[in-house]
């Protein structure tokens, strides 16, 4: 395992490099073709299953980009979807988490291996003390239980309010030493960035993330989301049929962990940005950071679609990193009531894709492994 990291290191030069390269070549008949029979292929199943609508964004640096939106923002009386619409991204809200905080970091703003105490006192008096670092909390190697207190997210309780009782939970285990996903920990890393830098996790990311990359649909919140009309409503399956839900707040009480929402134009540049092709906004620095494999996640090699494929599966900040058929990717899931989303990057191929639906359906495994798969076909024929 020790050659693991030094690999990601090769695959994000060789990416870049790659990049520079791909810029000046023609557009591939081949590639627009997969794109299109893909995008058909998506169209199909969402409509055999009655999803309402969906967001898609494919990009290979050196070619155009495959921005579209699908359906209706409502099953009855809704909205098309187009390339602006607003969807609730879910937990690949933490890939936002992730970049922001290894860019932050590679600026000098703080360590990743400072204790969470330096920037949050109470974590002093508790059984963590200094043992508790800032990766730890984006790694989910705070040796918590997994998915502690995400009831309570889901209750009137406010945030602050969940952290104190989070600060009485006793670890199963020490930090790093095992995994186990969270929300109210990973959240922590808000408190880290305003303590460190006295400004904000949402001032951060409206102001040196979606500004200059331009992803005028991006935004963080609730009141965001449902400034205007054109958003994606969350719908949920009943006996024969999808209903549209009502839109919860509770799980924007953690922004970094659940609260970003966007479009499929913000989607494109977003899988463009970790592409390295916004070097000025995210370097080098921080893509290599993001993606150091932290956390072994074994349980990951047991998905149903994934089990025939992945042979290693790490999590890094806020990035899985998975060895998939001999390929690295990096990878997120996103589930909210209402809404499922999910983002890859194929650093070696200069390739991205994301895919965000307004219904709460397992399709998306098979829809987001359909692509992975085609793509390594098309890539190994070559």
């Amino acid at each position: 395992m020790k050659y693991y990291p030094f690999f990601l290191y090769c695959s994000y030069i060789a990416l870049l490099l790659c990049s520079l390269y791909a810029q000046s070549t023609e557009t591939d008949p081949h590639w627009q073709k997969l794109v299109d029979n893909y995008s058909q292929h998506l169209k199909q199943q969402l409509k055999k299953q009655g999803i309402p609508g969906g967001a898609l964004a494919i990009v290979n640096i050196g070619h155009a980009d495959h921005i579209e939106g699908i359906g209706f923002t409502k099953v009855k009386n809704g909205l098309s979807v187009n390339s602006n619409t607003r969807f609730r991204l879910a937990s690949v809200s933490k890939t936002f988490a992730g970049s922001l905080t290894a860019k932050l970091a590679a600026q000098g703003e703080f360590s990743l291996d400072d204790p969470v105490s330096m920037f949050i006192p109470e974590f002093a008096n508790t059984v963590y003390k200094d043992d508790l670092k800032v990766f730890h909390l984006l790694s989910h190697s705070s040796g918590l239980v997994p998915n502690a207190y995400d009831n309570l997210i889901e209750s009137r309780m406010n945030y602050a309010d969940i952290v104190a009782k989070l600060l009485a939970v006793q670890p199963i285990c020490e930090p790093g030493l095992c995994y186990g996903y969270q929300n109210v920990m990973f959240n922590l890393i808000n408190s880290v960035i305003l303590k460190s830098t006295a400004m904000d996790y949402t001032h951060w990311l409206n102001k040196f993330i979606f500004a200059p990359l331009q992803m005028r649909n991006a935004s963080v919140g609730f009141s965001a989301m449902t400034k205007d009309e054109n958003y994606a409503h969350p719908h949920v399956r009943g006996r024969s049929r999808w209903y549209t839900a009502r839109l919860k707040k509770n799980y924007y009480k953690v922004a970094a962990a659940a609260g970003v929402n966007a479009s499929a134009s913000d989607m494109a540049i977003w899988l463009k940005a970790q592409l390295g092709q916004y070097p000025s906004v995210l370097p080098l620095a921080a893509l290599i950071k993001q993606t150091r494999p932290y956390t072994d996640t074994k349980k990951e090699l047991y998905r149903r679609v994934w089990r025939n494929h992945v042979k290693q599966a790490h999590y890094g900040l806020g990035w899985r990193v998975y060895n998939y058929d001999d390929e690295i990717l990096y990878y997120h899931s996103g589930w909210v009531q209402g809404y499922r989303s999910d983002i890859v990057i194929l650093p070696q191929q200069n390739i991205g894709f994301s895919l965000i639906l307004n219904a709460e359906t397992g399709l998306i495994n098979e829809l987001t492994t359909e692509f992975i798969n085609r793509v390594l076909a098309y890539k190994r024929a070559k």
